[in-house]
């Protein structure tokens, strides 16, 4: 049996992969949780799962937090603070760690879980936008394996020659094409763009995700982030990188060989199937998926991107051609943008303005250390809300 640590697993990333870990009860167990504020629904996975450790951030919420525990006579020992996040992705009865914190705030435990040699599950894009050839490093060295969860970088490694391992150039592969739903505002008018509110900018045609994520994907820069890991995952440059528009989100996205040959991986838009897909890796088990069904699909359509309709995309390519710590200041700058869109200070259509200022007013350094990430993550969090202060509050 198999160890699991889930960092994040109140989310919908992590309450998908307990619920196909819990279709496996022989072939896993899970050693950890993590939860940022669900409390409740932490407690609940605790009482289903019955994990040795359980870590919340809040020192209060944690002490609260193992009062409850104790009293409903679990034995899961409760942990506290980033330092215990990173402790647990590396304990050696961790055999996998499911990487699915949001946000910057997630690439210091997956940095751990790659530097402790585990097998990687890689949902949260950011950790290796923002630290990009130093993750990619401390794989290799340690000789973890990086098994990407993410809809299209899932694909993609399907794709992959066969024993492909993440960071390894495949010279038979001519180009990756990345495929994007467009979500909710592809056939939108411009000019409507500038009053969208917060939940229609949630509402995803396909996908079931969290708010940040959804935001993301109505401007496209979870595609913009998505090309950027690719980059790394699949060492190729953003020249063999290409964005298809797919509106059904039944190809997950495709590799194009040398020979002519492209294949494409495709399924219902369901996370639990690359979630499977890495917990099983190399085999496969059920995912409780439903199977897809390609008479109901009836048919496909594939666009170019427009980049006037989505600026964040080019900003993308832009931060990943310019490299160092770019990308970590395109990261942060989304961040802050999106969480004040959220928040209804700002406009949708600020977003990309926001994060352009950034990049333009930040010098370009070399991604040195950790340290360097961290501080470039740092002041573009800090450029970002001093320019929203400045000119976009309303």
């Amino acid at each position: 049996m198999k160890g699991i640590c889930v960092l994040g697993s109140t989310g919908s990333i992590g309450v998908n992969t307990l619920d196909v870990v819990s279709r496996h009860p022989d072939s896993y167990r899970v050693v950890a949780l993590t939860a940022n504020n669900n409390v409740d629904l932490l407690f609940e996975q605790c009482k289903a799962h019955r994990p040795a450790y359980a870590v919340l951030l809040d020192e209060k919420k944690s002490g609260i937090f193992r009062e409850r525990i104790k009293s409903a006579g679990l034995s899961t020992e409760v942990l506290c603070g980033v330092a215990a996040l990173e402790e647990v992705a590396s304990l050696p009865e961790v055999d996998s760690v499911m990487a699915a914190i949001v946000g910057g705030a997630g690439l210091l435990p997956t940095l751990a879980a790659a530097k402790a040699g585990k097998n990687v599950l890689l949902a949260n894009k950011e950790a290796l936008v923002m630290s990009g050839a130093l993750f990619m490093s401390e794989v290799a060295k340690s000789g973890a394996v990086l098994l990407p969860i993410d809809s299209e970088h899932n694909a993609i490694f399907q794709c992959m020659p066969a024993n492909y391992h993440a960071g390894r150039n495949a010279p038979e592969v001519r180009r990756i094409l990345l495929t994007a739903s467009g979500g909710p505002f592809l056939n939108k008018e411009l000019n409507d763009l500038h009053d969208v509110t917060p939940d229609q900018a949630c509402a995803h045609p396909n996908w079931v995700m969290g708010r940040k994520i959804s935001v993301d994907s109505a401007t496209m820069m979870n595609k913009g982030l998505e090309v950027i890991e690719a980059c790394l995952l699949f060492n190729l440059p953003p020249e063999q990188l290409h964005v298809v528009v797919h509106p059904q989100s039944v190809i997950h996205s495709m590799v194009d060989y040398v020979d002519g040959t492209v294949l494409a991986q495709m399924g219902n838009p369901d996370m639990r199937i690359p979630i499977a897909h890495a917990l099983a890796w190399p085999g496969r088990f059920d995912s409780g998926a439903e199977p897809l069904d390609l008479f109901a699909v009836r048919q496909l359509n594939f666009m170019a991107p427009d980049f006037k309709r989505f600026p964040n995309l080019r900003l993308a390519y832009e931060a990943v051609r310019m490299g160092g710590l770019m990308p970590a200041v395109l990261n942060a700058a989304n961040e802050i943008a999106v969480a004040s869109f959220l928040e209804e200070r700002i406009r949708f259509t600020s977003i990309p303005d926001i994060i352009e200022h950034c990049m333009q007013n930040i010098p370009l350094r070399p991604a040195e250390s950790i340290e360097a990430v961290l501080e470039a993550d740092r002041e573009s969090r800090s450029v970002a809300q001093a320019y929203i202060a400045k000119r976009h509050s309303h």
